[in-house]
This record gives structure tokens, sequence and C-alpha cells, in this order.
């Protein structure tokens, strides 16, 4: 490519060399040459997700890939694209998901340091610029900020993704979400586009409870001061919701959430990823009683349909994403941002690259 397309042929990442241990911010990363499907991106700001922290911490069993780029939502600039790209064009702002959307489907690119190679996926955002796939690409408008725009990524559209595509509730309907990080509380905003009667947040930090709270549930529960189920069937009069979200990433959550639905047809959606050790367990009868669950793959997301219709929502003032935004961190402070996000004392934090 040639040399005006960019400010330099290197970049500064966080790479990971050995799950459990702290990411390493490395500079001059040789950027590759863009292949057929391929975009570049001048990443503005990345957003920092529990999925990429298991993997960093190695709750997703071995890394065949080491040494690794991270990251799987993002924001930013269009630098340069390979030659066959339709969907964007140099100078287009672009949400970065990890969710497949319209384009090329291409291998990671590969980046080497001196000699050493390092891999990266279909996207990857831990960085200060990025070799993207071009279905992991979604042109935004100029209007939309790009530090809330990164949220559209993965949290936006895999919480508010469930409401609006996967358990679609009607005027009235009850609600309890279990775990009130950037999932979480994205689908409580969803909540508020059908006018639902009871929206129960469940989750240990008083925080992030009254951050729900702001963002529209009428009840609270914290499930260590209380067995959130009981609580739930109280609140609704001993019946139990007609759905229940779960994104806490947790097995034990995930069986608490299926228990609090009500019988005959109450769903419980569950988008959180346990460690790949843990396992649920259900009492059958549940489901003969006509309770039914099922997984969400990032809110049943179609990007190039879904975000479009999520920006707008966010212009007109029905999303207030930007209140999601718990912390900003420069990459430089990656760890500690994992870090704070592994004792929940964030909800969910971006990183800027600048």
């Amino acid at each position: 490519m040639p040399e005006s397309s960019r400010n330099s042929d290197f970049m500064k990442a966080a790479v990971l060399y050995k799950t459990g241990e702290p990411l390493v911010v490395e500079e001059n990363i040789q950027i590759p040459s863009l292949n057929q499907g391929q975009v570049l991106v001048k990443v503005i700001y990345s957003g920092i997700c529990r999925s990429q922290l298991m993997e960093a911490r190695g709750h997703r069993g071995p890394d065949r890939h080491l040494p690794h780029l991270l990251g799987h939502e993002g924001a930013g600039e269009v630098i340069d694209t390979a030659k066959d790209v339709k969907k964007v064009t140099k100078g287009n702002h672009v949400v970065l998901t990890w969710i497949k959307g319209k384009g090329a489907d291409c291998p990671g690119a590969v980046y080497t340091k001196g000699n050493a190679q390092i891999n990266s996926g279909g996207v990857t955002t831990f960085s200060n610029y990025t070799v993207v796939s071009e279905n992991r690409c979604v042109p935004i408008p100029k209007t939309i900020p790009l530090d809330v725009a990164t949220l559209l990524g993965c949290a936006i559209p895999t919480g508010a993704g469930i409401v609006m595509n996967t358990v679609r509730p009607c005027r009235d309907s009850s609600l309890a979400i279990f775990g009130t990080g950037g999932i979480g509380l994205s689908a409580i905003m969803a909540t508020k586009l059908y006018d639902c009667s009871i929206i129960i947040a469940v989750d240990i930090e008083d925080s992030k409870l009254q951050k729900a709270k702001e963002l529209g549930a009428t009840h609270l529960v914290n499930a260590l001061e209380a067995n959130p189920v009981e609580k739930i069937i109280a609140i609704t009069d001993g019946k139990g919701v007609d759905y229940a979200i779960e994104a806490a990433g947790k097995a034990k959550v995930i069986e608490q959430a299926f228990q609090s639905v009500h019988n005959k047809g109450g769903l419980c959606v569950f988008a959180g990823h346990p460690a790949c050790s843990e396992r649920i367990q259900l009492d059958p009868f549940d489901l003969i009683q006509g309770k039914q669950i099922q997984g969400s793959w990032g809110g049943e997301c179609n990007p190039d349909r879904d975000i479009p219709v999520l920006v707008n929502y966010y212009l007109e003032g029905k999303l207030p994403l930007e209140k999601l935004i718990s912390r900003r961190y420069k990459l430089e402070e990656i760890n500690q941002a994992l870090i704070d996000l592994e004792n929940h004392k964030i909800a969910r934090a971006i990183l800027k690259m600048n």
C-alpha cells in the first residue's frame, strides 16, 4: 500500500503472549499488506469485554494461537481497503464487531515484530491500527461520537439485540436481567422501547444496580443480600417473570435466571459465557411445566440491519448509550482495566488509543 495511506507502517498493540499473564503493550509492530477482503482501520476507541478478560485469563481453554492480539469491539476510521472491498471506503467511520455481517470473511491478519509473528482473528481492537475482515466493519454516520459507537460492536447489539430480536416483549411484560454490566444494562435500556411494566435488575454491586435504576429498572435485587429467585417470585406475586436475561457469565446465575421465569411459557435467554469448566444443572420438571431456556449468539444481531437502527435510536435520544461508559483507559493501562473488570469495578470501559 502507498505510504500516504497511513501515518506509519507500524502500530502499537497489547499482545497476549501467555494466558494468565499480563498483556504486553508492544510498539513497532509491522502492519501487514492487505489481502483480498481486508480493511485497514485506525482504531480510535476499543471496548473491553468480559469475554476478552476470560480469554486473557485462560478460561476459554487451551489457546493454540499465542501470541495474538485481542479486542473485538471498537470504532475508528478506514485508512485503506483491498481493491475488492465494496462495503466501506477510505475516510468512513466504522464500528468494528465480532458479529459477522455482509462482505468478505477473511482469515486473521498476521503481524510481525522483528522476526516474531503475532496472530490475530477476523477483528482485533486492542491496538491503534488494525487489519480486519470486511464483514466485521459497519459504516456509521459521523454524527455519532466514536466512543459511544464503540459499544455498538458487542455490548449494545448483544444486550439490546436479545430484547429486540429474541424476546420481543409485549407491552406490560415483566423481565429480570441478571448481571448489570454492559450487556445487561443495554438490555435494560432496550426494554424501555417496549413499555415493559416490571424490569428487575440483579447484581452483586450496588453501584451497578443504581446505574440500572437510572436506565430504567423498576426493581433492584442485590444477590449478596437476598435470594434473587425468591425476590423475583415475590415481586411478581408468586408467578415469576415472563422473561429472564442472563448476562453475568456464571453457570449458577443461568440456573437462577431459569428458575425465575414462570411456568407455561416463561423464557430464559442467556448471553453470558461461563468458563469452559462450568456446567448448568436444570430440573427436568421445570421444562415439563413449560419453562423455556435458550442461548443467544450476539443478540441474534444482523450488524448491517441492526447497528443503523441502534444509531438512530441513540441520535433520537431513545438509547442514552453514553451512560454505559464507566471509565476511559489508555492502551498502556489495559491490564489495570482488565483487573477492574474482573473485580466488578466497572460496567463498560473503553480504551482510548490517542
